[in-house]
């Protein structure tokens, strides 16, 4: 029994004082992800990566707002949301002490103002993503990104009834011709 007793008192301490001094952690520990509402640009790919739906986004047409909510109590910390986030808005920290006594003080939000259409008036993007985008356009050299602005503020189904042919313009007796002879 001395010999057990000599052998753990050898051995050192195997326990941490954690309440007392904090955890050391590996530097790829993936904690609570931190959302950078100035750095986002709403695009909303985290919402689609996330496998346990802790993010969310909804389209607030009273206020004319995009509005992202992240519910940490649902988070797996997976790393999808940072892997996907093409503006580095969502990092991983090393905080790992998330117990909170409100459920609610586990919601983050954030707001972002949409763009309305040019023709049609109809919200259809967040205006920091196209703003995000022209920007990038800029930075890779184009030098007419920002004479294209009307172009990129124009929703998907104006520009497709400004690219429409009208029926007098389409010449159909070609195609016929090519049908019988």
């Amino acid at each position: 029994m001395f010999t057990f007793i000599k052998k753990a008192l050898s051995g050192g301490v195997a326990t941490t004082r954690y309440p007392l001094q904090p955890v050391n952690v590996d530097a790829n520990f993936r904690g609570k992800p931190e959302h950078n509402s100035q750095q986002c640009i709403g695009c909303a790919a985290c919402v689609n990566a996330c496998p346990s739906n802790a993010l969310s986004v909804e389209t607030d047409l009273a206020s004319r707002e995009l509005a992202w909510s992240f519910n940490l109590g649902r988070c797996i910390f997976c790393g999808r949301c940072e892997e996907v986030c093409p503006t580095a808005a969502i990092r991983l920290s090393q905080q790992y002490e998330l117990a909170v006594w409100d459920k609610a003080d586990l919601l983050q939000q954030a707001r972002f103002p949409l763009c309305h259409c040019r023709d049609c008036g109809r919200p259809f993007a967040v205006q920091k993503e196209i703003d995000y985008a022209i920007a990038l356009l800029q930075h890779n050299g184009d030098s007419h990104a920002e004479t294209r602005r009307t172009a990129f503020e124009t929703c998907p189904e104006c520009k497709r009834q400004h690219s429409l042919v009208s029926s007098g313009n389409i010449e159909v007796t070609r195609q016929l011709r090519g049908i019988n002879g």
